[in-house]
């Protein structure tokens, strides 16, 4: 029987044994239970997100054009989806890009792998639970987090596009935040790839079939999403859509362009 104590990662932190909370920090930044004063923790608690943000623009400000991959932590290591993570990951690399993923087992721990074995750059950004999960030995720049909401953060800005492998709760959570935030322009427009066309097809004939077809999202919404099995052609819709990307100019650099004109 294993002796092996309790322990989680709090931001920099490691603490372990009877110093392990028994709540996380989101629930308790999320909870208005108790008595007033403790409700006056929270301007306090406002330093400690900003600290936390200030960690991870400043860990992965300087990374080469990335893809964030989502999965289930679940996944086997014998297992074909596992294996389709790896290729994910070599492949990505091998086009010139680093890989993050959440940084823990199964298809995260898949997708840092074959970057890892490609010589690229595996990220993974880590996040406290409630449960152990440690930062899977492949990754070479980890970074963890108290607060789901900074680090999904991280997710969506050092990332040209999103790969989805099959997962949970979890994986749907980032896969519709960044389609969200997509559909809204609240982001430059990026590719959102899901691979494995069992496992998602479903959702997606939902997404046709039921929010299309009822309206609640507009038709041109459905072409946000890319389904396939092949991971060469999920890398090959993810550098296309970064080299339109690239041939776009900015906003600002439109607006500096104007600025001149209109000066001149």
């Amino acid at each position: 029987m294993s002796n092996r104590r309790r322990e989680r990662r709090q931001g920099p932190a490691l603490v372990r044994g009877r110093l392990v909370p028994e709540s996380t920090h989101d629930e308790r930044l999320l909870d208005r239970r108790g008595p007033a004063e403790w409700l006056h923790m929270d301007p306090w608690r406002v330093l400690r997100i900003q600290a936390e943000f200030v960690e991870g623009f400043g860990a992965l400000a300087e990374l080469p054009p990335a893809v964030t991959v989502f999965g289930s932590a679940r996944t086997p290591r014998d297992s074909a989806e596992y294996e389709m993570g790896v290729r994910l990951g070599r492949v990505l690399s091998e086009a010139g890009y680093a890989v993050i993923t959440g940084g823990g087992p199964g298809c995260m721990e898949a997708a840092n792998k074959g970057a890892r074995e490609a010589g690229g750059i595996s990220v993974g950004l880590g996040i406290e639970l409630p449960f152990e999960q440690a930062m899977n030995e492949y990754v070479d720049l980890g970074v963890e987090f108290r607060y789901f909401f900074v680090r999904k953060t991280m997710f969506v800005k050092y990332a040209c596009g999103f790969v989805a492998l099959p997962g949970g709760f979890g994986t749907l959570d980032e896969l519709f935040e960044a389609l969200t935030l997509v559909q809204t322009s609240k982001v430059t427009s990026f590719p959102v790839v899901l691979l494995g066309t069992a496992y998602w097809g479903g959702l997606l004939d939902w997404i046709k079939g039921t929010l299309a077809v009822e309206g609640k999202i507009s038709p041109q919404d459905v072409d946000l999403i890319d389904l396939t099995d092949d991971v060469d052609e999920a890398v090959r819709i993810i550098v296309e859509a970064d080299r339109r990307r690239s041939r776009r100019p900015t906003e600002e650099e439109r607006a500096v362009r104007e600025n001149v004109g209109g000066a001149e």
